[in-house]
């Protein structure tokens, strides 16, 4: 994990429970425009995602879009944070290790 991003739990129960209001498993009421708070719901929202499974776009934004109606902002984010991964033709995705954001 980047320094800048040192998280307590006390910081990420309150950012995810603002953000998250029906619950972590629900929908993202607005995605934030703080980078820290981004990087908090990012790595709530990667646990979605199985480990070890190579996902197609479609199936991505389908996962993302019950995250979030801007799930290519999500998506983005999720690639340039390295969160997860994708293949130079951006036709397949996959997580590489979540234990290590």
């Amino acid at each position: 994990m980047e320094e800048r991003f040192l998280i307590t739990d006390k910081e990420r129960e309150k950012v995810l429970g603002n953000y998250f209001k029906q619950g972590i498993n629900g929908p993202l009421d607005v995605f934030p425009s703080k980078e820290k708070r981004k990087y908090i719901i990012a790595q709530e929202i990667i646990k979605r995602f199985d480990i070890g499974k190579v996902y197609l776009e479609k199936e991505v934004n389908e996962l993302l879009k019950a995250v979030h109606e801007d799930f290519a902002t999500i998506r983005r984010f999720l690639i340039d944070y390295r969160f997860m991964s994708r293949s130079d033709d951006g036709r397949e995705y996959w997580i590489d290790d979540v234990d290590s954001k």
